[in-house]
């Protein structure tokens, strides 16, 4: 008696909250009564299998063709009294339901409850301050050479999608939370970049996200250099920003126009700016003199740098004109676009 009690309650629960199960089940009941008793009632194309669910299907979503319809009175009554009513409310239903679905699903992803663990190769955003934020996804999706990536947002303020048409959102109670990480995807991610409310919070994001991460490039700014270092130390692959706003002024004060320059070279809208580029394997050491001169002849692009590697060891910039340039090397210059590798004459620059 007691399982048959427990039964009737959880059938009763089901029924109250109209779950997808019990919807389905409850269409299908409604169908194969309806199929098992029009073949009593009838005898031609109806009583088909493929033609029945047909006639189903029209008449429970109020279209009815009308070119396959009872013929018996009897099937005619209990199209009138079992399926058009019960099945009409099941469609409707339904709708509702689905509805319902669609609009839970927004909501969530408008409050950051959204699941995105499946990304891969995408660029993560750890902190929301603002118009700065924003600015910095407006710079990655305005880099038409760059490779189009999904981009996640993280905070653990209490707001909306603040981007809805251009970012992932994702909302926790702190930037280093294990749930947080789950959901934004950090183990897929490609780029992480940290942002935090102040220094403390951006090196305990950028470590859980490095600890969740052993390949994605890592790029966190803080306020205070210790901070930077305490973070290369635990995390040597990433690649720490520190506040240069003193310097700037001093050199804007020594030489007028300075900061104009760093600002137009570091955002896309500048028209020419700083990009970065891998020499390809394969390729013959070149020197950076020849290589520069390249670059400019026939990209119209002004090598500044190379590097030995993408995270920046081994920078050299401004080096001698016979400093060598080998394959795997990174190159900075500054150009209207990005330059392709494969559109490179190498042999040239060799």
């Amino acid at each position: 008696m007691s399982r048959f009690s427990h039964f009737l309650k959880t059938l009763y629960s089901h029924c109250t909250r109209l779950s997808w199960g019990v919807l389905v089940l409850l269409v299908l009941i409604h169908a194969l009564i309806s199929f098992a008793v029009m073949r009593q009632f009838e005898t031609g194309e109806i009583t088909e299998k493929v033609a029945f669910w047909y006639f189903y299907m029209t008449t429970i979503t109020t279209i009815g063709y009308g070119d396959i319809s009872p013929k018996t009175p009897g099937s005619r009554l209990f199209t009138t009294l079992w399926i058009m009513p019960f099945g009409i409310m099941l469609f409707t239903a339904s709708i509702a339901k689905f509805i319902q679905f669609i609009a839970d699903s927004w909501r969530k992803r408008m409050r950051g409850e959204a699941d995105y663990s499946y990304l891969e190769n995408h660029i993560l955003i750890l902190g929301w301050q603002g118009a700065r934020t924003r600015r910095m996804v407006e710079e990655i999706i305005a880099d038409a050479g760059a490779i189009r990536r999904e981009i996640v947002l993280c905070t653990t303020k209490d707001i909306e999608n603040p981007m809805p048409d251009r970012v992932k959102f994702v909302r926790d109670r702190a930037l280093s939370d294990a749930g947080l990480h789950h959901r934004a995807g950090s183990a897929g991610a490609k780029v992480i970049m940290v942002l935090g409310h102040d220094d403390n919070d951006t090196l305990a994001a950028a470590l859980a996200a490095a600890s969740v991460n052993n390949h994605a490039h890592v790029v966190a700014y803080f306020e205070h250099q210790s901070f930077a270092n305490l973070l290369t130390a635990h995390c040597p692959r990433a690649e720490t920003m520190v506040s240069l706003s003193t310097e700037m002024m001093v050199r804007a004060a020594l030489d007028p126009g300075s900061s104009r320059v760093h600002r137009d070279l570091l955002s896309v809208a500048g028209g020419e700016n700083n990009f970065s580029l891998r020499v390809p394997g394969g390729t013959p050491v070149m020197r950076y003199g020849q290589l520069l001169q390249t670059l400019k002849q026939r990209h119209n692009a002004t090598l500044i740098a190379v590097a030995d590697d993408g995270e920046g060891h081994g920078l050299r910039p401004n080096a001698a004109g016979d400093t060598q340039v080998k394959p795997g090397a990174v190159l900075y210059y500054i150009a209207a676009r990005r330059l392709d590798p494969a559109q490179v004459d190498w042999q040239a620059a060799g």
